[in-house]
C-alpha cells in the first residue's frame, strides 16, 4: 500500500538534500517528482494540483533555522500537507450510546460483510462492547450465510429473520438487542452493482427508521478515481458519518485515501489490510502520512502487540533473556504468540525505514515457522531447558520426530545461540547502536 508512491516522493526530497537552501529552481524537480508519483497513484488530478502548489508555496516562503537542513524542513512540509489532506484529525467511530448503531453500506463486492465481522471483533476486543451483527442483505443468501459463518468464527451472535422488508428485521434486532443486552448494533445492508434508486430507498427507509448513529461506506480502495462518484452519490442519499476503505493490502495503489476527504469532507475511520478477522486498523491521518513517507508506524505495531501479546508473559521472557537463562521453551511460548499478530511481513513493513531496508518485499514462508515449532516441539522437555545437552544421536532422533533433517536441527541451534548472545548484549547495553 503506497508503497510505490512513497518511494517515488521520498526519492524526490531526497534529491534536495546537501543544497544550502530551498529554492523555485532546486525543488522543481522533487516537485514534478511528487506530482507524477501522485498522478500515478490514482490520486484525484485536482488534488494533486492544490497539493503541489500548497507544498510549493509553503516551501519557498519557509525560514530556514540553521539547526535545520532544507531537505528536513522540505519532509516536514511534504509530511504536513499529507496529513492535512487525508483530514488532519483523527475521527474516531461512536461507542457511548447505549445502544450504538452502525449501519454499513457500499456496493456490491466492497466487502461489506466481512467488515462487519472485523468491526465486530475490533470493538469486542478494544472497547469492550457486547455487539449484535444483524443480517439486513435479504437479497443474496449467500451474504447472510457468510455473516453467520464469520459470527459463528468470532463467537459473536448474528440476527437474521425470514422476512422481505429490511426495516422490519432492523426493528426487530434491536428489541432482540435490548432483551440480551448488546451495547453495539451492526446492520450489513445489501449492496448493487452500481448505484441505482431502489438502493437507495431501502437504505433511506432503514435510515430514517432506526436513526444509526454511524452510517459508514465500505468502498474498495482499489477503485480508483470513479470511488469519489460512489461516495458521493451514498453521501448525497445518507449524509455519511465516515467510510471504510478495504483492500488496502498488497499492492493497492490507494490513491483513493488521498482525495476522499479532501474531496468529499467524509472522514476516513478504517482501513482494511488483511483478509483476516483482525485485519481492520483505525485510521490516523498523520500515521499514515508517515507510512507513506517511509518513517514507519511504531504505535500501530505497539497496537497490535498489545492487542495479541501477553503482557505478564512477554515480562517474563524479557526477566528471563536479560538474566540469560531464556531456552527453547521460552522460544516456543514466544513464537506462538508472534504468530497472532499475523503475516510478520506486515509488521516488518511498518518500521522506520523499512522500504530503504527492502523489509517491504520481505516474504517469510509460514511453513518456516511450522518448522521450527515441529523441531522443538520433538524435543524433550529437558532438551529445550538444556540444549547443550543435544549430541548427534538426540539431533538424529529430533529431526526424524519432526520430519526435517539433522542441518536444519543444528542450524536452529546456531540461531537460537545466536539470537540469545545478541538479547543478552543489548539488555546490559554493551552492544552500541549507530543512532
Amino acid at each position: 500500500m503506497f508503497e510505490y508512491m512513497g518511494d517515488r516522493i521520498s526519492k524526490a526530497i531526497k534529491n534536495i538534500k546537501g543544497m544550502g537552501k530551498i529554492t523555485e529552481e532546486n525543488i522543481s524537480d522533487a516537485m514534478r517528482e511528487i506530482r507524477i508519483a501522485l498522478l500515478e497513484a490514482d490520486v484525484n488530478y485536482q488534488v494533486v494540483k492544490e497539493f503541489v502548489a500548497n507544498v510549493k508555496e509553503k516551501a519557498l516562503n519557509a525560514e530556514v533555522e540553521k539547526s535545520i537542513k532544507p531537505d528536513e524542513l522540505f519532509l516536514k512540509i511534504v509530511k504536513d500537507e499529507l496529513v492535512s489532506l487525508l483530514g488532519g484529525d483523527y475521527v474516531p467511530l461512536e461507542i457511548h450510546k447505549v445502544p450504538t448503531i452502525l449501519m454499513l453500506v457500499g456496493l456490491q463486492g466492497s466487502g461489506k460483510t466481512t467488515t462487519a465481522g472485523k468491526l465486530s471483533n475490533f470493538l469486542r476486543k478494544k472497547h469492550a462492547k457486547s455487539p449484535l451483527l444483524v443480517a439486513g442483505d435479504i437479497y443474496r443468501p449467500a451474504a447472510i450465510d457468510q455473516l453467520k459463518t464469520i459470527g459463528k468464527e468470532l463467537n459473536i451472535p448474528v440476527f437474521s429473520e425470514d422476512k422481505k422488508n429490511v426495516t422490519d428485521i432492523v426493528n426487530d434486532a434491536l428489541i432482540y438487542a435490548k432483551e440480551n443486552k448488546h451495547d453495539y448494533i451492526i446492520i450489513d445492508t445489501a449492496g448493487r452493482l452500481q448505484i441505482d434508486e431502489a438502493l437507495m430507498q431501502e437504505l433511506k427507509d432503514v435510515d430514517a427508521a432506526v436513526n444509526p448513529d454511524e452510517k459508514i461506506l465500505v468502498i474498495d480502495g482499489s477503485m480508483g478515481q470513479d470511488a469519489i462518484n460512489v461516495i458521493t452519490g451514498f453521501n448525497e442519499a445518507l449524509n455519511l458519518t465516515g467510510c471504510i476503505l478495504t483492500k488496502l493490502d498488497g499492492n493497492t495503489k490507494g490513491g483513493v485515501a488521498l482525495s476522499v476527504r479532501h474531496l468529499t469532507h467524509i472522514p476516513i475511520k478504517f482501513i482494511g489490510n488483511s483478509e483476516k478477522m483482525d485485519g481492520l486498523s483505525e485510521f490516523y491521518p498523520e500515521r499514515m502520512a508517515e507510512r507513506i513517507l517511509d518513517m514507519g508506524d511504531i504505535l500501530e505495531i505497539v497496537s497490535k502487540v498489545e492487542d495479541v501479546i501477553d503482557a505478564d508473559e512477554a515480562k517474563k521472557q524479557a526477566i528471563k533473556m536479560k538474566k540469560g537463562t531464556f531456552d527453547l521453551e521460552d522460544f516456543l511460548s514466544t513464537i506462538k504468540q508472534i504468530k497472532k499478530l499475523g503475516p510478520l511481513e506486515n509488521i516488518l513493513k511498518m518500521l522506520p525505514q523499512a522500504r530503504k531496508m527492502g523489509l517491504n518485499n520481505i516474504s517469510i514462508d509460514p511453513k518456516e515457522i511450522a518448522h521450527i515449532e515441529a523441531i522443538i516441539q520433538s524435543m524433550t522437555k529437558e532438551e529445550r531447558k538444556k540444549p547443550e545437552i543435544l549430541k548427534a544421536t538426540r539431533k538424529q532422533r529430533i529431526a526424524k520426530g519432526s520430519g526435517r533433517s539433522v542441518e536444519e536441527v543444528n542450524r536452529l541451534l546456531k540461531q537460537f545461540e545466536n539470537m540469545k548472545d545478541m538479547m543478552k548484549k543489548i539488555s546490559n547495553g554493551s552492544m552500541k547502536f549507530p543512532f
